[in-house]
Protein backbone atom coordinates (compact mmCIF):
# COMPACT_ATOMS: atom_id res chain seq x y z
CA UNK A 1 0.00 0.00 0.00
CA UNK A 2 1.48 4.06 -0.83
CA UNK A 3 2.52 5.38 1.70
CA UNK A 4 1.48 9.45 1.02
CA UNK A 5 3.09 12.07 2.94
CA UNK A 6 3.76 15.79 1.81
CA UNK A 7 6.63 17.96 2.21
CA UNK A 8 5.58 19.98 5.17
CA UNK A 9 5.03 16.71 7.11
CA UNK A 10 8.27 15.48 5.93
CA UNK A 11 10.73 18.25 7.05
CA UNK A 12 8.54 17.98 10.38
CA UNK A 13 9.07 14.81 10.98
CA UNK A 14 13.08 15.47 9.64
CA UNK A 15 14.07 18.21 11.45
CA UNK A 16 12.67 15.89 14.95
CA UNK A 17 14.70 13.00 14.08
CA UNK A 18 17.91 14.96 13.41
CA UNK A 19 17.25 17.67 16.32
CA UNK A 20 20.62 17.37 17.75
CA UNK A 21 22.60 18.62 14.21
CA UNK A 22 22.68 22.15 13.59
CA UNK A 23 20.36 23.95 10.76
CA UNK A 24 18.14 20.60 10.58
CA UNK A 25 15.37 22.53 9.12
CA UNK A 26 17.84 24.58 6.18
CA UNK A 27 19.74 20.73 5.68
CA UNK A 28 16.56 18.82 4.78
CA UNK A 29 14.84 21.64 2.61
CA UNK A 30 18.22 21.52 0.73
CA UNK A 31 18.24 17.45 0.16
CA UNK A 32 13.99 17.76 -0.50
CA UNK A 33 15.38 20.39 -3.69
CA UNK A 34 17.85 17.76 -4.39
CA UNK A 35 15.73 14.72 -5.32
CA UNK A 36 12.69 16.87 -6.44
CA UNK A 37 15.22 18.88 -8.80
CA UNK A 38 13.79 22.14 -7.31
CA UNK A 39 15.36 25.12 -6.23
CA UNK A 40 14.81 25.26 -2.48
CA UNK A 41 12.57 28.27 -2.50
CA UNK A 42 10.28 26.27 -4.64
CA UNK A 43 10.07 23.84 -1.59
CA UNK A 44 9.43 26.70 1.15
CA UNK A 45 6.47 27.79 -0.86
CA UNK A 46 4.91 23.78 -1.20
CA UNK A 47 4.63 22.17 2.01
CA UNK A 48 1.62 20.58 0.50
CA UNK A 49 3.27 18.53 -2.26
CA UNK A 50 2.96 15.25 -2.36
CA UNK A 51 6.29 12.82 -2.27
CA UNK A 52 5.91 10.10 -4.00
CA UNK A 53 7.49 6.51 -2.97
CA UNK A 54 10.51 6.62 -4.86
CA UNK A 55 11.46 10.24 -3.39
CA UNK A 56 10.74 9.40 0.25
CA UNK A 57 13.30 6.09 -0.40
CA UNK A 58 15.33 8.43 -1.65
CA UNK A 59 15.30 11.24 1.28
CA UNK A 60 15.01 8.79 3.89
CA UNK A 61 18.06 7.26 2.83
CA UNK A 62 19.80 10.78 2.18
CA UNK A 63 18.49 11.57 5.73
CA UNK A 64 19.95 8.60 7.45
CA UNK A 65 23.45 9.27 6.03
CA UNK A 66 23.04 12.80 7.64
CA UNK A 67 22.22 11.58 10.73
CA UNK A 68 25.41 9.48 10.54
CA UNK A 69 27.34 12.09 10.04
CA UNK A 70 28.27 12.32 6.09
CA UNK A 71 28.70 16.40 5.28
CA UNK A 72 25.69 17.53 3.48
CA UNK A 73 27.65 18.69 0.23
CA UNK A 74 28.94 15.15 -0.28
CA UNK A 75 25.05 14.45 -0.47
CA UNK A 76 24.11 16.78 -2.34
CA UNK A 77 26.65 16.81 -4.83
CA UNK A 78 27.68 20.45 -5.09
CA UNK A 79 28.45 23.44 -2.82
CA UNK A 80 28.68 26.97 -3.06
CA UNK A 81 32.21 28.76 -2.70
CA UNK A 82 32.23 32.68 -2.94
CA UNK A 83 28.84 32.94 -4.93
CA UNK A 84 29.12 30.33 -7.54
CA UNK A 85 28.42 26.18 -7.30
CA UNK A 86 31.04 23.93 -7.35
CA UNK A 87 31.04 19.75 -7.58
CA UNK A 88 31.87 18.20 -4.49
CA UNK A 89 32.99 14.69 -4.15
CA UNK A 90 34.34 12.53 -1.00
CA UNK A 91 37.77 12.85 -3.48
CA UNK A 92 37.90 16.47 -2.18
CA UNK A 93 37.63 19.08 0.81
CA UNK A 94 34.27 20.94 0.83
CA UNK A 95 34.84 24.67 0.18
CA UNK A 96 34.57 26.35 3.28
CA UNK A 97 34.00 30.35 4.12
CA UNK A 98 37.27 30.81 5.65
CA UNK A 99 38.65 30.10 2.43
CA UNK A 100 36.90 32.66 1.15
CA UNK A 101 39.71 35.35 2.59
CA UNK A 102 42.45 34.11 0.55
CA UNK A 103 40.46 34.70 -3.13
CA UNK A 104 39.05 38.13 -1.52
CA UNK A 105 42.69 38.97 -0.53
CA UNK A 106 43.94 37.79 -4.32
CA UNK A 107 41.82 39.31 -6.18
CA UNK A 108 41.88 42.30 -4.17
CA UNK A 109 45.85 42.21 -5.00
CA UNK A 110 45.76 41.31 -8.53
CA UNK A 111 43.24 45.11 -9.30
CA UNK A 112 45.92 46.88 -7.35
CA UNK A 113 48.79 44.89 -9.92
CA UNK A 114 46.99 44.70 -13.47
CA UNK A 115 50.38 44.00 -14.88
CA UNK A 116 50.49 40.65 -12.83
CA UNK A 117 48.60 38.01 -14.03
CA UNK A 118 50.58 34.32 -14.18
CA UNK A 119 49.08 32.40 -10.69
CA UNK A 120 49.48 29.05 -9.39
CA UNK A 121 46.85 27.51 -6.73
CA UNK A 122 48.71 24.91 -5.13
CA UNK A 123 46.53 21.67 -3.53
CA UNK A 124 43.43 23.08 -5.77
CA UNK A 125 41.11 19.92 -4.94
CA UNK A 126 37.96 21.39 -5.60
CA UNK A 127 39.34 23.78 -8.24
CA UNK A 128 37.08 26.56 -6.10
CA UNK A 129 40.19 28.59 -5.31
CA UNK A 130 41.64 28.83 -8.81
CA UNK A 131 38.57 28.85 -11.00
CA UNK A 132 36.93 31.61 -8.83
CA UNK A 133 39.59 33.74 -9.51
CA UNK A 134 39.60 33.13 -13.09
CA UNK A 135 35.67 33.91 -13.32
CA UNK A 136 36.14 37.25 -11.45
CA UNK A 137 39.89 38.26 -13.16
CA UNK A 138 39.32 37.85 -16.50
CA UNK A 139 42.88 38.80 -17.20
CA UNK A 140 45.36 36.41 -15.67
CA UNK A 141 46.04 32.94 -16.45
CA UNK A 142 46.25 30.16 -13.97
CA UNK A 143 48.44 26.78 -12.98
CA UNK A 144 46.25 24.29 -10.61
CA UNK A 145 48.22 21.30 -9.03
CA UNK A 146 47.45 18.39 -6.83
CA UNK A 147 48.58 14.83 -5.82
CA UNK A 148 45.43 13.34 -6.63
CA UNK A 149 44.06 12.08 -10.11
CA UNK A 150 40.65 11.82 -8.25
CA UNK A 151 41.01 15.79 -7.18
CA UNK A 152 42.32 16.82 -10.97
CA UNK A 153 38.86 15.05 -12.43
CA UNK A 154 36.60 17.41 -10.21
CA UNK A 155 38.73 20.38 -10.74
CA UNK A 156 38.43 20.26 -14.75
CA UNK A 157 34.78 18.89 -14.42
CA UNK A 158 34.38 22.57 -12.42
CA UNK A 159 36.51 24.51 -14.67
CA UNK A 160 34.23 22.97 -17.56
CA UNK A 161 30.78 23.88 -15.60
CA UNK A 162 32.47 27.51 -14.93
CA UNK A 163 33.42 27.78 -19.08
CA UNK A 164 37.04 29.10 -17.94
CA UNK A 165 38.83 25.33 -18.57
CA UNK A 166 40.90 27.27 -21.38
CA UNK A 167 42.42 29.85 -18.42
CA UNK A 168 43.65 26.92 -16.04
CA UNK A 169 46.26 24.28 -16.97
CA UNK A 170 45.95 21.13 -14.26
CA UNK A 171 48.59 19.68 -13.27
CA UNK A 172 49.38 15.94 -11.02
CA UNK A 173 52.52 17.26 -9.13
CA UNK A 174 53.70 17.53 -5.86
CA UNK A 175 52.91 21.14 -4.62
CA UNK A 176 54.87 23.58 -7.71
CA UNK A 177 54.21 22.69 -11.38
CA UNK A 178 56.91 21.36 -13.36
CA UNK A 179 59.23 24.07 -15.34
CA UNK A 180 61.18 26.96 -14.48
CA UNK A 181 57.95 28.84 -15.16
CA UNK A 182 58.11 31.36 -12.29
CA UNK A 183 55.13 32.96 -10.76
CA UNK A 184 53.27 36.44 -9.81
CA UNK A 185 51.13 35.25 -7.08
CA UNK A 186 51.33 31.50 -5.33
CA UNK A 187 48.21 30.50 -3.30
CA UNK A 188 47.33 27.57 -1.03
CA UNK A 189 44.98 26.13 0.74
CA UNK A 190 47.40 22.61 1.88
CA UNK A 191 46.86 20.38 4.81
CA UNK A 192 47.66 22.32 7.99
CA UNK A 193 46.18 20.35 11.05
CA UNK A 194 48.58 18.71 13.49
CA UNK A 195 48.13 15.28 12.63
CA UNK A 196 47.77 14.06 16.33
CA UNK A 197 44.65 16.65 16.71
CA UNK A 198 43.43 15.45 13.03
CA UNK A 199 42.24 11.87 14.28
CA UNK A 200 40.07 13.80 16.95
CA UNK A 201 37.92 16.17 14.41
CA UNK A 202 34.84 14.94 12.72
CA UNK A 203 36.03 16.57 9.71
CA UNK A 204 38.74 13.54 9.79
CA UNK A 205 35.40 10.50 8.75
CA UNK A 206 34.66 11.53 5.51
CA UNK A 207 36.91 14.44 3.91
CA UNK A 208 40.11 13.14 2.58
CA UNK A 209 42.98 12.83 5.15
CA UNK A 210 45.75 14.16 2.96
CA UNK A 211 43.94 16.99 2.23
CA UNK A 212 43.94 17.83 5.86
CA UNK A 213 46.99 16.22 7.62
CA UNK A 214 49.69 18.98 8.02
CA UNK A 215 52.50 16.56 9.83
CA UNK A 216 53.69 17.02 13.31
CA UNK A 217 53.40 20.65 13.67
CA UNK A 218 51.10 21.20 10.90
CA UNK A 219 53.16 23.08 9.06
CA UNK A 220 54.89 20.04 7.16
CA UNK A 221 53.80 20.57 3.62
CA UNK A 222 53.22 24.50 4.05
CA UNK A 223 57.22 23.91 5.04
CA UNK A 224 58.16 22.49 1.78
CA UNK A 225 56.00 24.70 -0.40
CA UNK A 226 57.80 27.68 1.40
CA UNK A 227 61.26 26.03 0.69
CA UNK A 228 60.60 25.83 -3.21
CA UNK A 229 58.74 29.36 -3.83
CA UNK A 230 62.25 30.93 -3.87
CA UNK A 231 63.26 30.13 -6.90
CA UNK A 232 59.48 30.24 -8.40
CA UNK A 233 58.14 33.70 -6.85
CA UNK A 234 58.57 36.66 -9.28
CA UNK A 235 60.36 39.92 -7.40
CA UNK A 236 57.40 41.56 -6.22
CA UNK A 237 55.51 38.63 -6.38
CA UNK A 238 53.06 37.81 -3.36
CA UNK A 239 52.40 34.72 -1.72
CA UNK A 240 48.68 33.38 0.28
CA UNK A 241 48.56 30.69 2.01
CA UNK A 242 45.43 29.27 4.86
CA UNK A 243 46.91 28.36 7.91
CA UNK A 244 45.14 27.40 11.24
CA UNK A 245 44.19 29.78 13.77
CA UNK A 246 46.79 28.59 16.41
CA UNK A 247 49.78 28.83 13.87
CA UNK A 248 50.19 32.87 13.69
CA UNK A 249 53.42 32.91 15.10
CA UNK A 250 55.11 29.71 13.75
CA UNK A 251 53.71 30.72 10.30
CA UNK A 252 55.59 33.74 10.36
CA UNK A 253 58.94 33.03 11.92
CA UNK A 254 59.17 30.05 8.94
CA UNK A 255 58.05 33.21 6.75
CA UNK A 256 60.88 35.02 8.02
CA UNK A 257 63.30 32.60 7.78
CA UNK A 258 63.26 31.65 4.24
CA UNK A 259 61.97 35.15 3.27
CA UNK A 260 63.93 37.01 5.20
CA UNK A 261 62.97 40.71 3.19
CA UNK A 262 59.58 40.26 2.43
CA UNK A 263 56.51 41.88 4.32
CA UNK A 264 54.57 39.38 6.31
CA UNK A 265 51.49 39.28 8.03
CA UNK A 266 48.93 36.87 9.00
CA UNK A 267 45.55 38.41 8.08
CA UNK A 268 42.20 37.32 10.31
CA UNK A 269 39.17 36.01 9.07
CA UNK A 270 35.79 37.34 9.61
CA UNK A 271 35.56 35.94 12.66
CA UNK A 272 38.48 37.61 13.87
CA UNK A 273 40.75 34.16 14.06
CA UNK A 274 44.44 34.24 12.23
CA UNK A 275 43.80 32.56 9.39
CA UNK A 276 45.68 33.52 6.00
CA UNK A 277 49.78 33.70 5.67
CA UNK A 278 50.56 37.24 3.43
CA UNK A 279 54.28 37.39 2.26
CA UNK A 280 54.67 39.99 0.25
CA UNK A 281 57.80 40.01 -2.04
CA UNK A 282 59.75 42.85 -2.49
CA UNK A 283 60.91 44.32 -6.20
CA UNK A 284 64.00 42.96 -7.07
CA UNK A 285 64.34 41.39 -4.06
CA UNK A 286 66.65 38.07 -4.84
CA UNK A 287 65.71 34.81 -3.42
Amino acid sequence: MTTTIDIGSWLKESVCTLSETGDALLSCQLLIAHVLGQPRSWVVAHPEVSLNDTQLEKLCGLREQFAQGRPLPYLLGHWEFHGLDFLVTPDVLIPRPETELLVTTALDWLNHHPGRHCIVDVGTGSGCIAITLAVKNPHIKIAATDLSQPALTVARQNAEKHHIKDKIDFYQADLLPPGRVHFDMICANLPYIPSDKLAALPVSRFEPHFALDGGLDGLAVIRRLLELAPARIMPGGILLLEIENDQKAAAIELAHHIFPGAKTQVISDSAGQPRLLSIQTKEGMQP
